[in-house]
């Protein structure tokens, strides 16, 4: 397999409403029984297995995080604490075969870690294809591929990634991961968040219907939860395939946690009758860390810094940890500087590594929307389900209170930031908003196109999550034909908007500009969903603009 690049400086240390609360299953009887169901039957005695396959995230010029989970005894499902103690060996290549052994090591697999592993390698060469396998009483994971980044210094002549966000279980097929993974030519790929959800079964499905029902059919609370609904989708053969392709870049957005996250609590969260939030945002991060390759990074977050040779570095931000509560007429102004979305640390991590970086391009890892969006003159019957998409009253309200609209202090120091400092060449890269994007982001939304654009943004759409139509229950493209125009029109630094279809992306970079190719898939709810690429925009290097070209890369 060929691949692009040409390093990484290493780690920095819409919603449903509460219907009904659900008690979490506790016992271990109780535990065992939905996921056991969905895994491979296995006898009594067998050996130890991979079922859910390998993985591999966070490059490093030098390095790279290996991730596992080995099943040693059939009890010992996701989330049972059963299952003894196991020793896990693994091994890199520079060759498929694994005969041109360059590491190798063990480590043992106990029910304390959910009998997850992450070997963080170290001592290998940039920019670098790897293959990498784990072997465990007698069997063995199936091999996958890995890439290290290239040398910091080193002169890049191009990047590819793949760009998802919001793959919801009940709602349909990972088609996209595996249409990704096809493609043989990807340095890494970026999740930009909703990798999981939380919600108990049908309360969230393909326009209320469940494609294929998930577990645990509770919502999740417990640290069993969570890491019951990891393995579940970690069986996902389309997730596998991909996480055997290539290294996963990752971040978190809400429903890795509950909905509508924010610091002490979530829209999906009743305090004391599911519990303290202190504990369950704990278990969730706990498992989170466990069951992706991940290297938790400040403070437990997962806020971190990436480079890639001379040509690129990206900044992953952690839009949960630290938020104050969305805003409303009991929490506050959007515009009140108290509040924050990113933290005070986090923000002045996030302005020092842009100001200092000396690649050509800074990207950065954006779970919600930083563009300003007013929803403009749209009818009724479609405000109300966009209001539900982005979790606003659905009464109507012009504001998307859980993005950086709901948070405009920090976006405006941050964009002030980049003009006084001459910062150009930022690009924001986004999920959560189950709808496809390309855009300006405005130092001034409301003078817009006379005032400046200070980065620009790509928004990729969800891969199952419902999207507008689905709300709505329309055919496909139905919505957008109507949407798309208003929106533009009430929104000049938008320069395309799908709120219809589900997909991913393709983010290319060269010197002379970064572009981002959108692809939809046929049917989110059929398991052989085919893929067609819908649109190309770019920003050449130096405008802070974008553009639509014609081809994709």
């Amino acid at each position: 397999m060929t691949s692009r690049y040409r390093s990484s400086e290493g780690i920095n240390s819409l919603s449903p409403r509460r219907r009904t609360v659900v008690k979490a299953a506790a016992a271990t009887a109780v535990l065992a029984g939905p996921l056991a169901a969905a895994l491979p039957a296995r006898a009594a005695g067998e050996a130890p297995a991979f079922l859910h396959g390998v993985a591999s995230g966070d490059p490093l010029p030098d390095g790279i995080l290996l991730w596992t989970r080995v099943t040693p005894t059939a009890e010992a499902i996701p989330g049972s604490g059963l299952g003894p103690d196991t020793e896990v060996s693994w091994i890199v290549a520079k060759d498929k075969a694994l005969t041109n052994i360059v590491a190798r090591g063990s480590l043992t697999a106990t029910a304390a870690s959910d009998h997850t592993v992450k070997a963080d390698i170290r001592g290998l060469e940039p920019a670098t294809d790897y293959w990498f396998r784990f072997s465990a009483g007698g069997a063995d994971s199936p091999v996958a591929r890995t890439r290290t980044t290239p040398a910091t210094d080193a002169a890049v002549s191009g990047l590819r990634f793949g760009v998802v966000s919001c793959a919801n279980w009940e709602a349909g097929y990972f088609s996209a991961y595996r249409h990704l993974a096809a493609r043989n030519d990807l340095d890494a790929w970026l999740h930009l968040g909703d990798y999981i959800y939380e919600y108990k079964s049908g309360e969230y499905a393909a326009r209320d219907t469940v494609v294929r029902p998930h577990a645990p059919a509770n919502e999740i609370l417990t640290l069993a939860d969570y890491r019951i609904r990891h393995g579940k989708y970690k069986t996902d053969p389309d997730l596998q395939t991909l996480h055997h392709k290539a290294p996963v870049i990752a971040i978190w957005d809400d429903h890795e946690f509950a909905d509508n996250a924010w610091s002490g609590g979530a829209v999906n969260h009743t305090e004391g009758a599911e519990g303290t939030w202190t504990a369950r945002q704990a278990a969730a991060k706990q498992a989170y860390f466990e069951w992706m390759p991940v290297r938790p990074a400040i403070a437990g977050t997962t806020y971190r810094r990436l480079r890639f040779g001379k040509l690129a570095d990206l900044s992953l931000l952690d839009l949960r940890s630290f938020r104050s509560q969305q805003a409303s007429t009991a929490s506050g102004s959007v515009d009140d500087p108290d509040r924050t979305l990113t933290g005070r640390a986090q923000l002045d991590w996030l302005k020092a590594g842009l100001k200092a970086s000396d690649t050509t391009w800074r990207l950065v890892g954006n779970s919600v929307m930083i563009s300003p969006f007013a929803v403009g003159s749209l009818s009724a019957d479609l405000l109300k389900p966009l209001a539900k998409l982005l979790g606003l009253p659905q009464e109507g309200l012009a504001l998307n209170t859980d993005q950086w609209d709901g948070y405009t202090d920090d976006r405006r120091e941050l964009l002030a930031h980049l003009r006084s400092n001459a910062i150009g060449n930022t690009v924001f890269l986004t999920g959560d908003i189950h709808m496809a994007w390309a855009n300006d982001v405005p130092v001034d939304a409301g003078t817009y196109p006379l005032s400046a654009s200070a980065a620009t943004e790509f928004v990729v759409t969800s891969v199952t999550s419902d999207n507008l139509d689905d709300i709505v229950k329309v055919p496909e493209g139905t919505v957008s034909t109507i949407a798309s125009p208003i929106i533009r029109a009430a929104n000049r630094h938008v320069h395309w908007v799908d709120t219809d279809r589900h997909g991913y992306g393709v983010l290319d970079i060269t010197a002379e500009r970064a572009q981002m190719d959108y692809y939809v898939l046929s049917d989110r709810t059929d398991a052989n969903a085919t893929s067609s690429w819908t649109r190309s925009y770019r920003t050449r290097t130096g405008t802070q603009k974008v553009e639509r070209t014609y081809d994709p890369v």
